[in-house]
C-alpha cells in the first residue's frame, strides 16, 4: 500500500472484520478487540457497515459482550439514512426487512406502498413477501427499489448466506425498476463518516472484507481501500478482475498495527 499520505482516520466494515457471525451471537476476530482498542487510543475511527437485520443498539449490545468497546455515535449503518430519504420524499416503503428491526421503522408511513425497501431480512425473505415487494414495483408508477446494501453475499460460521443485493437483483431483473443503494458503495454513505471525523478522505482508509462494496467502492471516490482476508474474504480476490485494494492484510490488528507503526510502504 502506497502510504505516500498519512493515515489520520480507518473506517472499518464490522462483520467479517471485528467478528464473525453466528445464530448465537457470534465470536470476536482474533486480534479485532485489540485493534479497535489502540485505534481509539491512537488514532480516529469509524465503524461503517451494511449491517441491516439488527438495530444500532443490538449491534452495539453484541459488540460489546464480545468484549469490544465502541461509541454508539460511532457506528453508521443504512436504516437511519433510509428513514430520512423515506420521510423526506413521502415515500411510503413495503417493508422487507428482518422482523428484529420493523420497530426501527415504525414511524414510516407503509400504507399503499409506492416503493420497496429492502434489508437483510434472512429468514424471512419468503416467497409471498418477495412477491408483494414484485408486485409493488411493477405495477406502481414510478416506483423504486431501495436497498440498504449491494453484497452478495456474507459469511457466517456455517458457511456463506445469500445477502440483500442477490434479492434485489432478482425483484430488479424481475421488472427494470429503478434502484438506490443505501449504505455502501454510496458515496454519501462513506462521506458522512468521513465528515463527522473532520478529515478529508485523503486522510483515512477503508478495511473491508467484501472487496467490491468495501474496498472498490471507497476506491472510487478517492478512499484508499483495504482487504482483510477474514470474513467472506474468498482467496481468488487476490488478483479481483475489477478492484485492486491498495493493501491486503491477514487481520484487522495485523493492518492497524502496520499501518500505526509506519512499517506499511
Amino acid at each position: 500500500m502506497l502510504l505516500n499520505r498519512p493515515v489520520k482516520g480507518f473506517l472499518l466494515d464490522i462483520t467479517g472484520v471485528l467478528y464473525n457471525t453466528s445464530s448465537n451471537g457470534g465470536t470476536a476476530i482474533e486480534g479485532s478487540i485489540e485493534a479497535v482498542k489502540r485505534l481509539y487510543e491512537e488514532s480516529k475511527v469509524a465503524f461503517v457497515s451494511n449491517e441491516s437485520s439488527h438495530t444500532r443498539q443490538h449491534l452495539l449490545d453484541r459488540l460489546t459482550r464480545l468484549g469490544f468497546k465502541l461509541n454508539m455515535n460511532d457506528i453508521y449503518t443504512p436504516a437511519p439514512v433510509a428513514i430520512d430519504i423515506m420521510k423526506k420524499n413521502n415515500l411510503r416503503p413495503y417493508l422487507l426487512v428482518h422482523k428484529d428491526c420493523l420497530d426501527e421503522f415504525i414511524d414510516l408511513d407503509t400504507s399503499n406502498p409506492n416503493c420497496v425497501l429492502m434489508g437483510d431480512a434472512e429468514n424471512d425473505f419468503t416467497f409471498h413477501k418477495m412477491n408483494e415487494a414484485f408486485k409493488v414495483l411493477l405495477n406502481t408508477k414510478n416506483s423504486k427499489l431501495f436497498t440498504m446494501g449491494n453484497g452478495k453475499f456474507y459469511q457466517r460460521e456455517d458457511g456463506p448466506c445469500l445477502d440483500v443485493g442477490a434479492f434485489g437483483a432478482a425483484l430488479k431483473y424481475a421488472t427494470n425498476c429503478e434502484h438506490e443503494i443505501i449504505g455502501k458503495p454510496n458515496e454519501s454513505y462513506f462521506m458522512t463518516a468521513v465528515n463527522k471525523m473532520n478529515l478529508n478522505k485523503d486522510d483515512v482508509v477503508m478495511i473491508g472484507d467484501d472487496i467490491v462494496s468495501d474496498v472498490g467502492g471507497a476506491q472510487k471516490i478517492g478512499i484508499r481501500g483495504i482487504s482483510v482476508r477474514t470474513g467472506k474474504w474468498r482467496p481468488e480476490w487476490e488478483s479481483h478482475p475489477d478492484v485492486t485494494p491498495d493493501f491486503i492484510g491477514n487481520n484487522l490488528k495485523e493492518i492497524v498495527d502496520m499501518i500505526l507503526d509506519n512499517k506499511v510502504k
